[in-house]
């Protein structure tokens, strides 16, 4: 092993599954190749039926070039998204379109990466899919009524994970705690909403706040909508309906 456990090791970790994304696109974009790096020796050094191979094939290959690669944004820091503009790898980020927020600074970033990479007439929003939960109803207060449960169960799972934004440690241990919980200042839904993190209200207000971000971001071209982990499935299917 060039290093310890990967979850003991995040700089070696990061190395290689950067070198493994290397190596995956030359084997998707050319009939054959090889890679020299430094966790990987593709192929190695070794005689094969009476020559020294030099070159491997991947088998079948992708029947549509380029392949198009997703892949979510979740910390966003310089060097994730200069791997991805290298490699022009899309993005998927969650929502918050209000001026200065997190998505805002998301989009800013992304962008510059692809800047630095050699495309400077890249728009805000272009390459990257936004995921915004939404909840319809007849009044922004109603819906926000209704969903707030739901968004709570959702805290629930992805706090202690630490996936949501600005939670103090405190905060992520009292999220489990009913007797702590309502007065520990964790997020709450109609905060989401102001921030535009979360649609909720009449579809006419729904639409507004998306074109407010179509505006923002006119190189945005997909977005993807749903509810929080944790809502019932008929509440689920009634709302995409």
């Amino acid at each position: 092993e060039t290093f310890g456990s990967p979850l003991l090791d995040q700089a070696g970790n990061r190395d290689m599954f950067e070198e493994q994304v290397e190596i995956i696109f030359k084997a998707f974009n050319h009939r054959s190749f090889s890679h020299h790096g430094k966790y990987y020796d593709i192929p190695p050094e070794v005689p094969y039926r009476g020559y020294d191979l030099k070159e491997i094939t991947l088998v079948p290959r992708p029947k549509t070039l380029p392949v198009e690669c997703w892949q979510p944004i979740q910390g966003g820091t310089g060097r994730a998204l200069d791997f991805m503009a290298k490699h022009q790898i899309k993005g998927i980020i969650g929502g918050g379109s209000a001026e200065g927020g997190a998505m805002d600074g998301t989009m800013v970033a992304f962008r510059d990466a692809w800047i630095r990479a050699g495309h400077p007439d890249v728009q805000m929003g272009e390459n990257l899919s936004v995921g915004l939960p939404f909840f319809i109803a007849k009044t922004q207060e109603d819906a926000i009524k209704e969903a707030s449960k739901y968004y709570e169960e959702n805290l629930k799972m992805f706090g202690p994970l630490r996936l949501t934004r600005g939670l103090s440690e405190q905060q992520i241990l009292d999220i489990s705690d009913p007797k702590k919980a309502p007065t520990a200042g964790l997020p709450t839904l109609a905060e989401a909403v102001r921030d535009g993190a979360v649609l909720c209200g009449p579809p006419e207000q729904i639409i507004e706040s998306l074109k407010k971000v179509e505006e923002r971001y006119p190189g945005l071209e997909r977005i993807s909508v749903g509810q929080p982990v944790g809502t019932p499935q008929k509440v689920m299917l009634e709302q995409l309906e």
